[in-house]
């Protein structure tokens, strides 16, 4: 089994994220991806159409992860900025990309369309980058040594992706198993800090549910050894029946001496 872990970040690019015009559907859709890849996603942020944010970001976190992956920023419009905001993280010229140019060309004759300047700024990118293919809207994404950026269109990015994915180094996958816990979290919180101290290679996670009558808890164990799993799984039902026999001891005390 591949015990690496490799790690990822997510740079979504746009105003019209933020400003909830636009619902984001990359985010999600990539973080499946990963998971399944065994690849760890550590950090999602979410900018501005600003080069000096674009730029900052980028550089925090190519340095951090293994990949960082974007998403928006590289259509016609004059708010399409990402491959000037990349070109400048890394220090390089960006330019009309000759490849990109007749991809783009050629595919405006076929449509009997005209190659505007507008059309012509999706060719634009790093000098050396490499093209991520685009067989839904033909204008490329690019690669500048771990940066994958990618169109916001969730169709179009989606298609990228499954493009990247067999050149991605992968990892060791991450286990995960659900159980359910009849009580809320006010009810199990101090005990299960308690197992997740006492198996540190595990992540457990706490989701809350309400049903509209009572609380309940839907507890995830995750780790990559099935051993170190099923011992914390173990620990979290041991936990369960112990505030079960607790509570009934509560409703039904015993004889007074």
């Amino acid at each position: 089994m591949n015990s690496a872990i490799v790690t990822a970040a997510i740079l979504a690019i746009g105003d019209e994220l933020l400003s909830g015009r636009t619902k984001d559907k990359n985010i999600g859709h990539l973080a499946d991806v990963l998971l399944l890849a065994g690849i760890d996603l550590k950090e999602v942020r979410i900018v501005a159409d600003e080069e000096e944010a674009i730029v900052e970001a980028l550089n925090a976190l190519r340095t951090r992860f293994t990949y960082v992956f974007t998403s928006g920023g590289i259509g016609p419009t004059h708010d399409d900025i990402t491959a000037d905001a990349v070109s400048k993280a890394f220090g390089l010229p960006c330019e009309h990309d000759a490849e990109a140019m007749r991809l783009l060309g050629e595919m405006y004759a076929r449509r009997e369309m005209e190659f505007t300047e507008a059309r012509q700024r999706m060719a634009r990118m790093p000098r050396g980058a490499r093209h991520i293919p685009n067989p839904v809207s033909t204008a490329p994404g690019f690669i500048v040594e771990n940066v994958y950026v990618m169109a916001g269109v969730p169709q179009v990015f989606q298609a990228m992706v499954d493009n990247i994915l067999p050149e991605l180094k992968t990892g060791s996958r991450m286990l995960t198993r659900a159980l359910p816990c009849p009580y809320g979290e006010g009810d199990i919180g101090t005990l299960l800090g308690a197992v997740q101290k006492a198996h540190p290679q595990t992540s457990i996670g706490s989701y809350p549910k309400y049903d509209g009558q009572r609380f309940s808890t839907e507890l995830v164990v995750r780790a990559r050894d099935e051993a170190v799993l099923n011992a914390a799984a173990d620990a979290i039902l041991a936990m369960i029946s112990e505030i079960t026999a607790a509570k009934a001891a509560e409703s039904h005390p015993g004889p007074e001496a």
